[in-house]
């Protein structure tokens, strides 16, 4: 009983000393939720307005860029992959590689190859273990996205688009819906295909003509990297948003877990010495009573 006892009591502080580390992870993550929010609030009116003027040039010349001209026939896609560096974060990872997975069968099924570029150590951990080829990876401050990697990025496919052969361009990160919903999105960054805030005229209706100072190319030029980096730079914002709202509901399950295993094994361990009590004191009465009745005899 006694032994028991004991592995109860092991129980109960290996369970608050994990109660100690979810707790101090939860309230991290709810730390710096609040200015990865305002992050992403301030940064994705820039993001679709920049959407927006390369649209409305996209709609309104009818030159045809590279960029956003839709080829005749596809034959090679990349796709970008934005997971964390670390783990805790319940299916943060987990959903955007099987989202990735999911584009990857559909891609193939058309016929295309694939390029992967992988950010976060989750997503290069998850194609090593597998043995598969990445073509470039970036590692490190997920959690808290600075621009320069952004624009790293962002001139790494670009040059991928125009130099190595790839036609298309993905997106596969989580995007932040609110402190329970992180939904994983799949976008289309090239041939840009969405107009944003531009309407379709109707059959009487005629586009608007406009001028463009410099010419319609150079505008283009100027913009399309503007536009990758910006959607890309808001993709990791908006990662990195995800990946805290999703540790902290992790780390606060974890901490809920802990407290019912703390009652349960306490609850256990009472019981326990509650019996090793009651052996006890039926020792000591039937020993008395062997006391007396030799006394007795004698």
């Amino acid at each position: 009983m006694g032994a028991q006892l004991r592995v109860y009591r092991q129980k109960i502080k290996s369970a608050q000393t994990t109660k100690k580390i979810t707790r101090a992870m939860e309230l991290i993550s709810a730390s710096r939720i609040a200015k990865a929010q305002a992050r992403v609030a301030a940064a994705t009116p820039y993001s679709r307005a920049v959407t927006r003027a390369v649209s409305a040039v996209a709609t309104y010349s009818n030159v045809k860029h590279p960029l956003t001209t839709e080829p005749e026939k596809i034959t090679r896609a990349a796709i970008v992959v934005f997971t964390s560096d670390r783990g805790l974060a319940g299916a943060f990872s987990s959903s955007v590689l099987k989202e990735s997975e999911a584009l990857t069968n559909k891609l193939q099924a058309e016929g295309k190859e694939i390029d992967y570029y992988l950010v976060g150590r989750k997503a290069v951990s998850f194609f090593n273990f597998r043995r598969r080829e990445a073509q470039q990876s970036w590692i490190g401050g997920t959690d808290l996205p600075v621009f320069d990697t952004a624009k790293a990025i962002a001139d790494t496919v670009l040059a991928a688009f125009g130099e190595e052969g790839v036609q298309e361009i993905h997106l596969v990160f989580n995007r932040f819906v609110s402190m329970i919903s992180q939904v994983p999105e799949v976008v289309r960054l090239l041939p840009l295909e969405v107009v944003e805030g531009v309407e379709a005229p109707t059959s009487d209706e005629v586009f608007p003509l406009y001028e463009f100072e410099p010419d319609v190319n150079k505008v283009l030029d100027a913009l399309l990297p503007v536009y990758i980096e910006s959607r890309i730079f808001n993709a990791m914002l908006q990662s990195a948003a995800s990946e805290h709202a999703a540790r902290q509901k992790a780390m606060k399950s974890a901490t809920d877990n802990a407290d019912k295993l703390i009652k349960n094994y306490t609850r256990l361990s009472n019981a326990a010495r509650q019996s090793e009590i009651t052996q006890q004191i039926s020792e000591i009465v039937g020993g008395a009573d062997a006391l007396v009745t030799a006394d007795k005899d004698a």
